[in-house]
């Protein structure tokens, strides 16, 4: 387990310790313009790539068991939400909403920040970093026979939950000015670029590109993971959310811990063992996505919570990881 875990750690603390060396010397200009660059070229290219060598053969199967579990995720977020927010009105009094603002307007503001954290904390909860952590982490912790099972979960958490659930939740929980509409929605839906490479890739299948650009391709996935690993590095400098710690902390133990030990369970109730087992363990734990960084920024959700959870995500993964093989593996 000992060399598993050194090949698991090597490119995530060789690319994101470079990003926190080279944090110090990059303009934050810099940084927009690779999220930015990874959200319209990076990953709709990853996508591209995956959707055009994705074997078919299991049907359905793993992109249930992925919806399912976003679907899992989803509902436990709320649950736990509601649940803290209860006990913490409680606590609150009616003359702490506001001293020096009109009830009303104390009111209005407290709940459009209690709506865009409620967002993010849904957003920190069921996103993971599939496509860069998870695929790296099933890449060198499996074999090939299970990488399929990895990329279906991967290509469905990435149309269906990055670009699909997120930009709907992100649209209707987003503090800002306009109001919400379902076709403002659906409009924010349609012009994910993720989206359209991918069923541009599935549906490129049957078409044999020359060997050398098939390569190029395939290469090109990995350095699109290294910049993606890297802008995790260059980010945590930057992250100043601890005042959402505590909500953090609980969105990153529902996201590394509770999820992927229920979702091992079930695998294990309904006779999933061996490498199968761990890709959907690893796949579930992975850490909260950068995605939610952009989708912050466009609908205005609580960055500091979502600034939090990725960098408590991460090092809760180096914590979960050598229990997840020795369970699981």
């Amino acid at each position: 387990m000992i060399e598993n875990l050194f090949h698991a750690y090597t490119p995530l603390f060789t690319w994101i310790g470079l990003g926190l060396i080279l944090s110090r010397f990059i303009p934050d200009s810099f940084l927009k313009l690779l999220g930015y660059m990874l959200y319209w070229v990076g990953v709709p290219l990853q996508l591209f790539v995956l959707a055009r060598h994705t074997d078919l053969s299991h049907g359905g199967l793993i992109p249930a068991i992925a919806v399912a579990i976003l679907l899992l995720s989803l509902v436990l977020a709320l649950l736990i939400w509601w649940a803290l927010q209860s006990v913490a009105s409680r606590k609150v009094q009616p003359e702490q909403v506001g001293l020096d603002l009109p009830v009303e307007t104390s009111l209005s503001s407290v709940n459009s920040l209690a709506q865009a954290s409620l967002g993010s904390f849904i957003l920190a909860t069921i996103l993971g970093n599939t496509g860069f952590v998870g695929l790296t982490l099933a890449q060198v912790l499996t074999g090939p026979a299970n990488m399929d099972w990895a990329v279906l979960f991967s290509v469905t958490n990435n149309v269906v939950g990055t670009y699909g659930i997120a930009v709907l939740i992100a649209s209707y929980f987003g503090n800002k000015a306009t109001k919400n509409h379902w076709w403002i929605q659906l409009r924010d839906l349609l012009t994910v670029p993720s989206l359209w490479s991918f069923f541009i890739g599935l549906n490129t299948q049957f078409i044999k590109l020359p060997e050398v650009v098939e390569s190029g391709l395939e290469q090109a996935i990995w350095v699109v993971i290294a910049f993606a690993l890297l802008l995790v590095g260059l980010r945590m400098k930057a992250m100043k959310g601890w005042k959402s710690l505590k909500m953090a902390l609980v969105a990153s133990m529902l996201k590394v811990v509770i999820v992927p030990m229920l979702v091992g369970l079930s695998a294990t109730y309904l006779g999933v063992i061996g490498e199968a087992r761990l890709v959907l363990v690893l796949m579930s734990g992975t850490p909260t996505g950068l995605s939610v960084l952009i989708l912050a920024e466009v609908y205005d959700l609580d960055r500091n919570l979502l600034a939090s959870s990725i960098a408590l995500t991460f090092v809760g993964l180096l914590l979960a990881l050598p229990l997840w093989l020795a369970w699981f593996g």
